[in-house]
């Protein structure tokens, strides 16, 4: 396999991880609009569409935008591109968890869940926003390699929506399906998320970047 072929497994990777929740949150929006049901109905989201339709287009742009910051060639030889893309899915990280945190704090709680998932949202969206900031803040004083291993970190965090589709999967086969295990169950995507970030972080060391960068959002060290 070519050097190019292996920089495109992580966003092929990325994107097919990502297909389940923007299908669904695609089929929600049409549902919305006035389309037909796909999904089971749900009256929180009827009676108050806007941070739903926020958090949901702004999923997909900073899921499926957001995988090509993980391509070295593009990072390389169109980095006009890349600072462009990484103001547009700053925007739209920032949407998909504020967004996140509005639903958890002020819409019903979906009726199979309990006070964990309500604690892990709110910890794990705080976690996504302070990851942002963190990251924003390292590329405006040049410390790229910083800002990666921030970015890598929202994006892990952003990215467990499409990992719950298999582990609610499996933790209900296994733990059965109360509250509390669904919770742990959908807890446990973020937890490895954020630990294969951890691994890819550490796998490839980012080193000192060189210079004063624009704004760059996810990627390994090409």
């Amino acid at each position: 396999m070519s050097t190019r072929q292996r920089g495109w497994r992580a966003p092929t990777g990325l994107v097919a991880l990502s297909v389940i929740p923007v299908l669904a949150g695609t089929a929600r929006l049409v549902e919305l609009g006035g389309g037909p049901a796909v999904l089971p109905s749900d009256a929180r989201f009827t009676a108050s569409p806007l941070p739903v339709v926020v958090h949901i287009i702004c999923a997909a742009v900073y899921a499926l935008l957001g995988s090509l910051q993980f391509v070295p060639g593009i990072r390389r030889r169109r980095p006009g591109w890349h600072r462009g893309a990484g103001r547009v899915l700053v925007v739209a990280g920032l949407g998909v968890a504020l967004s996140a945190l509005w639903l958890t704090l002020f819409f019903p709680p979906q009726p199979d869940s309990g006070p964990l998932l309500f604690v892990l949202r709110v910890g794990f969206g705080s976690a996504m926003v302070a990851s942002l900031g963190l990251g924003l803040a390292a590329i405006r004083r040049g410390d790229v390699a910083t800002h990666r291993v921030w970015m890598t970190r929202a994006y892990a965090i952003a990215l467990a929506a499409g990992t719950q589709a298999f582990t609610e999967g499996i933790g209900g086969a296994v733990l059965g399906g109360s509250p509390l295990a669904l919770d742990a169950a959908r807890g446990a995507a973020w937890v490895i998320n954020l630990a294969v970030a951890e691994w890819v972080i550490r796998r490839r060391p980012l080193g000192r970047a060189r210079g004063r960068a624009a704004v760059v959002l996810v990627g390994e060290r090409g």
